[in-house]
């Protein structure tokens, strides 16, 4: 909340608490108006007379079942607020407390079975805290239902590897957070004596908290910020650094320091580091086969990050609404992957709809002097001569080096795209050779170059860490025919430290 009657939501600014489903603003912030997330932000207790008029307003301007605030998903998050904010602060009236029972009650009839993944698990964890807020033979209910929907849930969402199954680091985070929360929650009530039916939740959260965060700074890049794979922005979970506090705040000790060279087996990510350098690289699918909502046509993409500095990156996520937009940023060609024939590797559609789906196999990490990643991917195989795309990936001291290879009976155009990471400038020195350098020093930073022929070229391009933001940058772009050229070298390198 910026005022008591405006707040900014995904970097926009806007009227709260009085229409409650405004027009002209995106579902996605109307979400976040009934999320009362600010109850609980940093600074909060400077708001608190905000926030009990805010809650008032609401209980007026939401009558029971009707619009975008009670739909389930919104309503979890604004439980799990509401019982955090009063939990600390004692806040919540006997109108607004029975507000919240009754919330709870149309959540429990209404859980979102049809769309699963985190939506479900939020369900269950607002169904948690509900029934060990309240007491009584329905508030038992919530707590059994809770725990029915976390038993199975965890196993299905936490892979082996400890990566939320939808393949998104922000919304790994966002897991991660709810297990957290989870845990908090349960000691507090072990501790009051009223968690007995569910006290074995935590225990399963522990045993998988680890490869959890180990997960999650995988994914991380030296600036200990999210890469940008499938829907992944900044400020919308909370940062690696915050959750690591948080864990150490519960008493669980969940390591730290360097991660190293390694592959997710289970999510299909890896992480290479030699020389300063990180590169994390998707070896991945699009995600659950019954569930790539939030997809991008990535494989195969790749960031790269040295002396803490992002030199290539994916486009990132500004927005959730349908159109162009929404499907340019999900489309291949917004990452720094091979496309081929102007198509995506995956049948990206709709807001948070995936087709036929590109598939990764043979995917091998090899760590010695030179740290060598390989996969293919079979997404091109609706293309004339069933195309299929492999890239490796070898990181040295001083240097990158990518091989892309195209197996196919027929030619296609094939175009590599590298993305620049915000503030980094393109200058052509050579037919072949590009300098990449930091905008606001004019440092060259590295410096890439085709070992294949190809046409080289820089195009203007747009970057979206954030949601609601647009960034103009640059992009490096190699083009080539496949049957000239069925294998394409790529190089970039950078002075030593």
């Amino acid at each position: 909340m910026v005022a008591a009657d405006r707040a900014n939501f995904l970097n926009k600014d806007g009227p709260i608490g009085s229409d409650w489903d405004p027009a002209g603003f995106s579902k996605l912030w109307r979400y976040n108006l009934h999320y009362f997330d600010d109850l609980n932000a940093a600074g909060a207790g400077e708001r608190t007379a905000w926030h009990r008029a805010l809650v008032g307003r609401w209980l007026a301007g939401n009558p029971p079942t009707m619009g975008t605030g009670w739909e389930p998903y919104p309503t979890s998050l604004r439980i799990v607020n509401w019982i955090k904010w009063h939990l600390r602060e004692a806040m919540l009236d006997e109108e607004a407390m029975a507000s919240l029972a009754l919330q709870t009650r149309w959540l429990a009839g209404r859980i979102e079975w049809h769309i699963l993944g985190n939506h479900l698990f939020a369900n269950a964890k607002a169904l948690l805290f509900a029934g060990l807020m309240f007491e009584g033979d329905e508030a038992a209910t919530w707590r059994r239902t809770a725990s029915a929907i976390l038993r199975r849930e965890l196993p299905e969402q936490c892979l082996p590897d400890g990566g939320h199954f939808e393949l998104s680091p922000m919304y790994h985070l966002l897991f991660l957070e709810d297990a957290l929360d989870i845990v908090n929650i349960v000691e507090s009530a072990k501790r009051a004596g009223r968690a007995d039916d569910v006290a074995d939740i935590a225990g399963e959260i522990d045993a998988r908290l680890p490869a959890m965060f180990e997960w999650a700074r995988t994914m991380s890049h030296p600036d200990g910020e999210i890469a940008f794979f499938n829907d992944a922005a900044f400020d919308i979970a909370p940062t690696l650094g915050e959750l690591t506090a948080y864990a150490g705040r519960l008493g669980r000790h969940v390591g730290g320091g360097q991660t190293g060279s390694r592959l997710l087996a289970s999510s299909g990510y890896a992480r290479l580091e030699r020389g300063g350098a990180t590169v994390i690289a998707d070896v991945a699918r699009a995600g659950p086969d019954y569930l790539p909502g939030h997809a991008h046509a990535d494989t195969l993409g790749f960031e790269l990050s040295r002396a803490g500095r992002r030199i290539i990156v994916n486009g990132g996520t500004s927005l959730y609404e349908p159109g162009a937009e929404r499907l340019r940023q999900r489309g291949t060609a917004a990452h720094s992957t091979l496309v081929l024939d102007d198509e995506n590797s995956s049948e990206i559609w709709s807001s948070f709809r995936v087709g036929r789906r590109a598939y990764p196999r043979d995917v091998t990490l090899d760590v010695g002097e030179i740290v060598r990643l390989a996969g293919e991917h079979d997404g091109y195989r609706h293309l004339a001569g069933r195309p299929v795309h492999k890239r490796i990936w070898s990181l040295a001291e001083d240097h990158l080096e990518i091989a892309d290879r195209i197996s196919s009976a027929r030619s296609h155009r094939a175009d590599i795209r590298f993305h620049l990471g915000s503030g980094l400038t393109a200058h052509a020195q050579e037919a072949s050779l590009v300098e990449i350098r930091c905008g606001a020093s004019g440092r060259t930073l590295a410096e890439l170059s085709s070992l294949s022929e190809g046409a080289v070229r820089i195009e203007a391009d747009t970057h979206h860490p954030r949601f609601g933001i647009i960034e103009p940058t640059e992009m490096i772009v190699i083009s080539y025919d496949s049957a000239s050229i069925p294998d394409h070298r790529t190089r970039i390198g950078w002075p030593a430290a």
